[in-house]
């Protein structure tokens, strides 16, 4: 799919649960390499990090490095989320992409190619994930605009989406007045977040997204992942694209069937889910 936007690519990835968190960070903007002391900066604050880790009380396993400026964290921890993630994120520079038992979110500048060659994905092995490749349209090309969107601050909660929502701005105040915040401008985001926070009072996927599109407005195509969940949606027009195939042991979806064939070469059913629709898989 990196014909579809070539700026940034990301993956949301399912490994099999671990007693461990994982937490997928970042300590600079890539568009800030170029700095006379870079390097400097990212050492002193991954040591801030682990610090941070081991004053709130978690108990660190390791903190290895991803590329020139993102890392992997695995800890004990038995705390809420929220505060270690707000604690980590207050050292400048510092973002964390995701956090949980099962899910790692890894997002980068370049293509589909170029991001999965730079994190070794290809020896990645879980049970089920989504992806999104950007052409950047409306904001800068960077890290904090790159898809998937972990769900601030819930664990193992990932959206990607395809549209615009028209009303963003009053669903972010709405939220922000809830206590959440959020890494980008991106309208994305508020779909993790909205979906998430429903989650976490006891509402099912399968509810949770049939309500988004009575208070979500606009134009909109999503996937939302769990630790143990695959969702889509779309709004009453469905003019954005997505194509279904359902197997006996799997299920693929795209915005084009030809990433669904690149993976199936036998021959294959799909189909364009309806207005309206919403579809929840679970393992």
């Amino acid at each position: 799919m990196k014909h579809r936007g070539p700026d940034s690519a990301g993956y949301a990835l399912y490994g099999e649960p671990s007693e461990l968190l994982v937490m997928r960070f970042t300590l600079a903007d890539p568009n800030d390499s170029q700095d006379f002391d870079f390097s400097e900066r990212l050492e002193r604050s991954r040591r801030e990090v682990e610090s941070r880790l081991s004053k709130i009380g978690a108990s660190v396993d390791r903190v290895q490095s991803e590329s020139a400026y993102a890392y992997r964290a695995t800890f004990r921890y038995e705390g809420e989320l929220k505060p270690l993630a707000d604690y980590v994120e207050n050292i400048p520079g510092c973002e964390v992409l995701s956090l949980g038992h099962s899910l790692e979110i890894v997002k980068d500048l370049g293509d589909a190619d170029t991001v999965a060659g730079t994190y070794q994905l290809n020896d990645f092995r879980g049970t089920h994930g989504i992806g999104h490749v950007r052409m950047a349209t409306e904001s800068d090309v960077d890290i904090a605009g790159a898809h998937p969107y972990w769900a601030y601050p819930f664990s193992d909660v990932a959206v990607v989406h395809n549209g615009q929502l028209t009303n963003y701005h009053q669903w972010r105040r709405r939220l922000e007045r809830s206590g959440h915040r959020f890494q980008s401008e991106c309208d994305s985001e508020i779909i993790a977040v909205y979906l998430a926070e429903r989650l976490a009072a006891g509402m099912s996927l399968d509810a949770a997204m049939k309500e988004s599109l009575d208070d979500l407005d606009g134009v909109f195509t999503y996937l939302v992942v769990t630790k143990d969940s695959l969702g889509m949606a779309k709004d009453e027009m469905a003019a954005k694209p997505l194509v279904l195939h359902e197997g006996e042991n799997m299920v693929a979806l795209a915005s084009e069937e030809s990433a669904i064939r690149a993976i199936l070469p036998q021959e294959i059913d799909s189909y364009d889910p309806y207005e309206r629709e919403v579809m929840v898989w679970s393992r």
